[in-house]
């Protein structure tokens, strides 16, 4: 059984393609992606140096999947109440079935607010609010608010369920479309995020795919299923059934996410655990740290100093940064080139990996100093995994994958302390994902044979280079 698995991405167009019977990489290629204009062209291209090598025809492949990216990938807009609980859970929700959370508002929806949103234009709006039988005020006015808006898209409503069959009218009667799912906080600090993930992926495939332009590429993929970083984080989830608790730092050139599979527990007996819950499946997403797309704000991110450190004289690189966020699809080739592009890449690991790990504050009382863990402590887990084109094909990339761990001179931020490295050398997790949900255990075969763990020979002397 052959198969053929598709990233239809924002920058380039993936293409891989599988013996499933062997459980056997047989070619993989990629070529800029076309969706802008036509996303078959670029599909096409890539597909004649799959058939190519292979010496096969589209019809010489039973299974025919892909995920999509393209167009900016999934976006939304998370409405809550509170900022650091509903509006909080419905963001959660959001990125974890592989959206871009590209904001959050909480509270009652400002003018200014609902201009904003017009703005950003949206793929989809999760409006949540209030536990079941707490508020009603806000999921309502904010429910009359969002229906008013000019704008033809799709609304999840996944607050108090008091609420939900009069914001079900409200959006009916503007005749706007509105999907009613679970609240995704049903009691305070209990999240329900699954039935919301589960109506977002829904969305997905009945209707963003066909707006977005997407369903040109039928003539060669049986369906997309799934929005590419949702590929990733499952074959994350596989990953660490087969290894342990696990983290994914994945650097992209708009992008860079981290996804990890742990309880994320306090690890010593006396922290003590406060905010809200941690689902054991993450993602966070930071839009403002990628190597070409978000390049200027990566380096707005930090210091000059930070950058003095790493680099030497900045005079040149400021001109490579605007270089890079105007020339997206750049492949460095000189060692120059190649060593600036590890060092964003290290840089974005850093910030990313800080903003999803856990943190320590220690509050001192008269009986002596307290320690309270906010966020999830990964200081165990067992595995770390670097993919991304930006962190894959850079001669230097354990030594930019190191700085997702652990610093003793930061010990209050929970970064994996000594974990197992893995590469995704083949940047096939994305097919991965999609073969674990119709053939697990040849997903299992494919994870032990492709995704790798780093020797400590190889980790020592590449940290050295």
């Amino acid at each position: 059984m052959l198969g053929l698995f598709f990233d239809l991405g924002s920058t380039f167009t993936k293409v891989s393609a599988f013996d499933l019977d062997k459980c056997e990489l047989i070619a993989k290629a990629k070529a800029p992606s076309t969706a802008n204009i036509d996303i078959t062209i670029g599909l096409n291209n890539a597909l004649s140096e799959v058939f190519k090598q292979t010496g096969k025809k589209i019809e010489d492949f039973d299974v025919r999947r892909a995920t999509s990216s393209a167009k900016g990938g999934l976006r939304i807009v998370a409405v809550g109440l509170v900022p650091d609980l509903t509006a909080e859970a419905a963001k959660r929700a959001s990125l974890g079935a592989g959206a871009k959370v590209i904001k959050t508002y909480s509270y009652e929806l400002s003018e200014s607010d609902l201009d904003e949103i017009y703005r950003l234009k949206p793929d989809l709006i999760v409006l949540a609010g209030g536990t079941d039988g707490g508020n009603k005020y806000y999921p309502l006015i904010n429910a009359k608010k969002l229906s008013s808006l000019d704008l033809d898209i799709p609304v999840i409503y996944a607050g108090n369920k008091d609420v939900a069959d009069e914001v079900h009218r409200i959006f009916e009667k503007a005749k706007k479309e509105i999907y009613i799912t679970e609240n995704v906080m049903p009691e305070f600090g209990v999240l329900n995020i699954t039935p919301v993930q589960s109506k977002i992926r829904e969305i997905f495939l009945e209707r963003l795919i066909i707006s977005k332009g997407l369903d040109k590429a039928k003539k060669f993929v049986d369906s997309i299923v799934m929005p590419t970083p949702l590929a990733v984080l499952k074959a994350c989830e596989k990953f660490s059934s087969l290894n342990g608790e696990t983290m994914l730092v994945d650097v992209g050139g708009a992008t860079t996410d981290v996804c990890s599979v742990a309880s994320g527990k306090p690890t010593q007996s006396f922290v003590i655990l406060k905010g809200l819950p941690e689902p054991y499946v993450k993602r966070t997403v930071e839009g403002d740290l990628g190597v070409r797309v978000s390049a200027y704000s990566l380096w707005e991110a930090v210091s000059e100093e930070v950058w003095k450190n790493l680099l030497g004289n900045l005079n040149s690189y400021r001109e490579k940064v605007k270089f890079l966020s105007e020339n997206t699809d750049f492949i460095p080739t000189k060692e120059e080139d190649i060593y600036f592009d590890h060092v964003l890449a290290s840089v974005a690991i850093d910030i990313a990996v800080r903003r999803h790990v856990g943190h320590i504050e220690v509050v001192y009382s008269p009986m002596g100093s307290l320690y309270f863990q906010y966020g999830k402590d990964l200081t165990d887990v067992r595995a770390l995994i670097g993919t991304g084109g930006p962190l894959i094909y850079n001669p230097y990339n354990l030594k930019s994958i190191s700085f997702a761990l652990f610093n003793p001179n930061e010990p209050f931020v929970l970064k994996p302390k000594n974990p197992d490295i893995f590469i995704d050398k083949e940047y096939i997790l994305y097919a991965i994902g999609l073969i674990s949900e119709i053939f697990p255990e040849k997903s299992d075969k494919l994870i032990s044979k492709y995704i790798v763990r780093v020797s400590k020979e190889e980790r020592s002397n590449d940290i050295k280079k």
